[in-house]
């Protein structure tokens, strides 16, 4: 078993609660986890190689707990359209479902392997991906197969919309059911877009419940383009996350602020449509576990930068930059109820992302700029700066 020390790190920030960063720093990682953390100049001996990153800070990698990778197609006149100023609806996910039935399954894979891959470049080690635009029980079970390749972190959402021409009652019992049956064995998760224009309250209800029972954790897109019961739903059923909430209620911000249900904003979707966003200081301030998430998808949000949205989230939601770097990483693995990833400590998985800057705050004070430099997953490197190799010595 060979450690690997990582020293010479300017700022270390772990996403870790109880010590979140520390200044010249030095992590020893072994068997792909960390086992040590803390200044340089108590680093213990015994490692057998060493990384020197030269002064750069060091964050966890990046947890995107909500993305739609498995599609095909393009809505590029949609973007057009918006930017000319029509209003989004959502309408425009019914044109990627026929691109996506029409697709053959190396040509789903291949793009969201591509998708995954540009994540990754940027700092992201961690993505859950969604059905959604299949929408008939093979569509969406091949989307969900084709998924688990590439990510732990399967969701299956069949209730995206309601197809064109179909009953939205009878649709929904075909979710809760064969489809469900169906796609239950390739989903860690279950999500219904609770919104007007797609799924009600009793709806979400009704699928939320029969996911629950297949053994399924629970998820909900809630209050994007209004208020509704989606964020209540989400709290009363115990869902990991509640996700958009850019429309929220007193008693909303209430409900989330008394339940473990993290609320996950999607700066992008925002971004991209030229919407309202949401109030992330008003969760903040109640006490509601944020997390970031890009929503990289092609109509409402299609970018795969978490760096992107954290900077959004600073200039848009009046986050401070720690705030927004912690809901990246640690609120993103809180959002998928995960333990081991999103921090850095002793007993993580040691993913690792080196900034090429002195601190995470310029990933906010420096907007589209690439910053990230290197990135290590499980302690082995994804991808490095060919402009400047890692800087890896064999003690």
């Amino acid at each position: 078993m060979t450690a690997t020390l990582f020293d010479g790190i300017g700022l270390l920030y772990t996403g870790d609660p109880e010590r979140e960063e520390i200044q010249d720093a030095a992590l020893l990682v072994e068997d792909g986890a960390v086992t040590w953390l803390g200044p340089a100049a108590e680093t213990p001996g015994g490692a057998d190689e060493r990384v020197d990153v030269a002064g750069r800070a060091v964050i966890p990698g990046f947890v995107d707990s909500h993305a739609h990778l498995i599609f095909a197609g393009d809505r590029t006149a949609e973007f057009q359209a918006r930017m000319s100023g029509e209003p989004y609806t959502g309408g425009g996910i019914r044109t990627t479902v026929a691109a996506t039935r029409r697709a053959g399954d190396a040509e789903l894979a291949t793009h969201a392997l591509a998708l995954v891959r540009e994540m990754a470049r940027q700092g992201t080690t961690t993505v859950e991906i969604k059905s959604g635009y299949g929408l008939t029980v093979e569509d969406e079970r091949r989307s969900l197969e084709l998924a688990t390749a590439l990510t732990d972190e399967t969701t299956f959402l069949g209730a995206h919309v309601v197809p064109e021409g179909v009953d939205a009652d009878d649709y929904t019992r075909l979710v809760a059911g064969e489809m469900l049956t169906a796609c239950a064995p390739f989903a860690r998760w279950v999500d219904v877009f609770c919104e007007r224009g797609a799924f009600d309250g009793d709806q979400t209800r009704e699928i939320l419940t029969a996911g629950r029972r297949a053994g399924l954790g629970v998820r909900v897109h809630a209050n994007q383009l209004g208020e509704g019961p989606g964020v209540r739903i989400a709290c009363e059923l115990g869902a990991a996350s509640a996700d958009h909430c850019t429309h929220l209620t007193a008693a909303d911000v209430d409900a989330l602020a008394g339940s473990g249900t993290v609320a996950t904003l999607l700066p992008g979707a925002e971004f991209s449509t030229r919407s309202p966003y949401p109030d992330a200081r008003r969760l903040l301030d109640a006490g509601v576990t944020v997390a970031l998430a890009t929503d990289c998808n092609p109509g409402s949000s299609y970018t795969s930068s978490m760096a992107f949205c954290v900077a959004l989230a600073v200039r848009e939601m009046r986050m401070t930059p720690l705030e927004a770097i912690r809901a990246a990483t640690y609120g993103g693995a809180r959002a998928l109820r995960r333990t081991d990833v999103g921090w850095l400590r002793p007993g993580a998985r040691a993913d690792l992302v080196v900034l090429d800057a002195p601190s995470y705050v310029h990933l906010a004070y420096r907007p589209g700029v690439p910053l990230v430099h290197q990135v290590f997953q499980g302690g082995l490197l994804l991808q490095e700066d060919i402009q400047n190799p890692p800087s890896v010595v064999v003690l």
